[in-house]
């Protein structure tokens, strides 16, 4: 070996050496490099959950704005704009590589809305970004020799993380919190505080190595307090979520039997006129097969169809469409059962020369009884933009922007969420698509329901990383609310999730076919559904304790 290919390993080995190259980085480099940092920081997430990654990924941008920092002779603005620039391209990157699955929803209707694919695929991930840019510049604002820049990071990438939450309707996709609960044991502790409360930790833990090393670390011999603190932080979450789920199997319903069927109906016919009757044969054959113990007859008491699983309209006013449709329903489900569809319902006027003008559609959930009377709605409150409504609708339309449903305006949003009770099961919470994503806001107005309900369509974004992310972010929400979860989806994946958050049972990706399960019973209130927000209270009282500590120490 040469002496110049031994002074590259020394280099290389050198801890000090790469943090200082990565701070030396300039211009377009440096954000390119914040970029690629963003974009594979997206492994830890599902489906790939390598979320040890991000102990790589977050010290590097650490040492990005370490470099900033330590420039001399550039003023507090210019300093302030380079910060925002690094800190857009890491949220440019990781929003890119973590959403790019949206743009498959335009493919759906290529020819009506291909053209819209670059502009959806990036204006989202840049839009997004600017939370990161503006969290960056603030760091950047009271950065300072030593941890503290850490804990200034963590704390400005937490609240963009919370105002991207719920800024515009919220958008709470892929929060960091996330890539910690890939890890079952770890995902307990969102009972405590919530998928935001450990956002914040997750923050905090990722970004600590860089503690150790950078232009801006502390240049005493303690550095290794706050990754040590971290380290404890994150070793007690786990031990804590381990001893939770000490009890491998949680107690169910004995008397409550789930069918859920996943009819895996490609998006692309889902609303062709000529594909209603195979659409619907398909799910009435899935759902009327025999049980899987071997019974001549289905034994279930509740039948559950994906989100508007109905090929066509159901619901007209007051009344199911088409009697055909509600006597068909009526053979299928047994006596002392009921069924649990999604479908649309519209209210419209009746003219004089009896046709219907349509004044409204909702995307809802219905309940029926075993004479498929109509005993419970719930129409979807919070809508998906551009999706299922147009914000600003007609100043965009005028550009040729508009809503990917099939219908010739959006959808309306229903009023309120309200427990719903079907059968002998008790009472559940409705979400309909990305409802389980919004951490804090699945249950009813009216009291704690038994379980959650969450149909779905991840169709529109086929064999992606989203359908995956989108199941993970519901299984939290089971853990947070202390509430088992049951998934319908179209194209997958269905679940049934125990409170616990552990997936009893499901149908995978792109398969058709029922899932047959026993509905798990309700943990007791956890601290997070009691006290909601104050939770968060209690987070940032436990950073701002390990903040004094190490400051004072080191």
């Amino acid at each position: 070996m040469s002496l110049a290919q031994t002074r590259a390993i020394g280099s290389l080995l050198n801890l000090s050496a790469v943090p200082a190259a990565i701070a030396r980085l300039r211009g377009w480099k440096r954000v390119a490099l914040s970029l690629g940092l963003g974009a594979i920081s997206v492994l830890g997430f599902a489906p790939f959950h390598i979320w040890p990654l991000l102990f790589l990924t977050f010290p590097c941008l650490v040492w990005l704005l370490d470099g900033i920092a330590d420039a001399r002779g550039v003023a507090l603005r210019g300093r302030l704009w380079r910060a925002a620039a690094t800190g857009w391209g890491f949220g440019f990157g990781f929003f890119l590589a973590g959403l790019y699955w949206i743009g498959l929803a335009f493919l759906v209707e290529a020819d009506k809305f291909a053209w819209l694919i670059p502009l959806a695929v990036t204006a989202l991930p840049a839009g997004l970004a600017l939370f990161y840019a503006a969290a960056a510049a603030a760091a950047m604002l009271v950065w300072r020799q030593g941890a503290s820049r850490i804990f200034a990071l963590a704390l400005f990438l937490f609240a963009a993380e919370w105002l991207r939450g719920h800024v515009l309707t919220g958008f709470p996709w892929n929060l960091w919190g996330y890539a910690l609960a890939s890890n079952d044991a770890v995902m307990q502790t969102t009972a405590l505080f919530g998928i935001y409360g450990l956002t914040f930790l997750a923050l905090l833990i990722f970004a600590s190595p860089a503690a150790l090393a950078g232009p801006c670390a502390c240049a005493s011999g303690r550095r290794w307090l706050l990754p040590g603190f971290s380290a404890a932080l994150l070793a007690a979450g786990w031990s804590w979520g381990t001893i939770r789920l000490a009890d491998p199997v949680q107690a169910v319903h004995a008397q409550v039997r789930l069918r859920i069927v996943q009819g895996n109906i490609p998006q692309a016919d889902k609303w062709k006129p000529e594909n209603r009757q195979w659409i619907f044969q398909r799910l009435l054959e899935l759902s009327g097969k025999p049980a899987s113990n071997g019974a001549g007859a289905p034994a279930f008491t509740h039948l559950i169809w994906p989100e508007t699983s109905v090929p066509f309209l159901f619901m007209l006013n007051d009344a199911i469409a088409s009697p055909e449709t509600r006597e068909t329903f009526a053979d299928l489900v047994p006596d002392g059962a009921a069924m649990i569809l999604g479908a649309e319902r519209v209210e419209a006027t009746r003219r004089a020369d009896g046709q219907h003008v349509i004044d409204r559609v909702y995307n809802a959930l219905f309940v029926l009884s075993p004479e498929a009377e109509v005993k419970g709605i719930y129409d979807k409150t919070h809508l998906v933009p551009f999706g299922e409504y147009v914000p600003f609708e007609k100043t965009l339309e005028t550009i040729g922007i508009k809503q990917l449903t099939h219908l010739n305006t959006g959808f309306a949003s229903g009023s309120r969420r309200r427990l719903i009770a079907a059968g002998n099961a008790p009472p559940f919470s409705p979400l309909i698509c990305y409802e389980a994503i919004f951490p804090g806001r699945v249950l009813g107005e009216d009291g704690r329901p038994g379980w959650l309900l969450n149909i779905t369509n991840d169709a529109w974004f086929g064999t992606s990383t989203g359908p995956y992310q989108h199941l993970h972010q519901a299984r939290v929400r089971a853990v947070e609310e202390g509430l088992p979860l049951v998934r319908a989806a179209n194209t997958g994946i269905s679940a049934v999730v125990d409170a616990y958050g552990r997936i009893s049972a499901s149908l995978p990706l792109n398969s058709s076919g029922i899932l047959e399960e026993a509905l798990p019973v309700a943990l007791a209130q956890t601290p997070f559904t009691a006290y909601r927000n104050y939770s968060l209270i209690i987070v940032a009282l436990l950073i701002l304790l390990l903040y004094r500590v190490v400051i004072a120490v080191e």
